[in-house]
C-alpha cells in the first residue's frame, strides 16, 4: 500500500499523540505528584532512555553520535519511494523535497547503485497525454536528484502513464494516488 508523505507524517504525529496522551503521572489521593515512580522517562544525566528508567538494555539518546543521529534520519527517507503530482502537472510538492535530497545524497554517496524512476498519471486524458504527462513527470524527479549530487548513469526513467494504477477506481482520492512517480532501486 502507498502511503504519501503527508498520510505518513500524520500517522507519526498521531501516534506520538497516543502515546504522550497514555502516559500518566501518578498522584496521591490528595492530588499531590508521587515523584517516587519506578519508571523514569528521562534519566537525570541529560539523555532519555527507552525502555524502563535504567540504562540496561534500553536505547539511550546519549550514545547516538550526531553523524549517527543524521544517518538514521536519512535512511528512514529513503523508505519514502513514492511521490505524488497535482493534477496535469509535473512538478515536485515542497513535502516532497526532503526526501528525494536524502535520495540524492544516498546516489552520490553509492555511484554504483541503480534507480529507476517510473511515472504514472490518472486514467483522465487520452493514453498518448497520459504517457508524455508520466515521462515529464519522472523526468523532472531526475532532474532534481542530478542537481541534488547523482549523477545521470545511475537513473533511468520509464513512463508507464495510466496503464499501472495504483489504485482502482474513477474519484479524486483514486486519481491522487496514480499521480506518482515510484523510485525502484535495482
Amino acid at each position: 500500500m502507498n502511503l504519501s508523505v503527508q498520510t505518513k507524517a500524520f500517522a507519526l504525529l498521531a501516534t506520538l499523540g497516543l502515546i504522550a496522551g497514555c502516559s500518566s503521572n501518578q498522584t496521591m489521593d490528595d492530588g499531590a505528584y508521587d515523584s517516587a515512580s519506578d519508571v523514569a522517562a528521562i534519566d537525570q544525566s541529560g539523555g532519555s532512555t527507552v525502555y524502563g528508567g535504567s540504562d540496561d538494555g534500553g536505547v539511550s539518546a546519549e550514545t547516538l553520535t550526531e553523524e549517527e543521529r543524521m544517518a538514521a534520519e536519512q535512511a528512514a527517507l529513503r523508505e519514502i519511494t513514492t511521490f505524488y503530482f497535482d493534477f496535469d502537472t509535473s512538478e515536485i510538492k515542497p513535502e516532497a523535497r526532503d526526501v528525494l535530497v536524502a535520495h540524492a545524497r544516498y546516489l552520490a554517496e553509492h555511484p554504483n547503485q541503480r534507480v529507476r524512476l517510473e511515472g504514472h498519471a490518472d486514467e483522465r486524458g487520452t493514453k498518448e497525454y497520459n504517457l508524455a504527462l508520466g515521462e515529464r513527470r519522472a523526468k523532472a524527479v531526475q532532474r532534481f536528484l542530478i542537481v541534488n549530487g547523482a549523477s545521470r548513469g545511475q537513473i533511468e526513467t520509464v513512463s508507464y502513464g495510466e496503464e499501472k494504477p495504483a489504485v482502482m477506481g474513477s474519484t479524486e482520492s483514486a486519481w491522487a494516488q496514480n499521480r506518482r512517480v515510484e523510485l525502484v532501486f535495482e
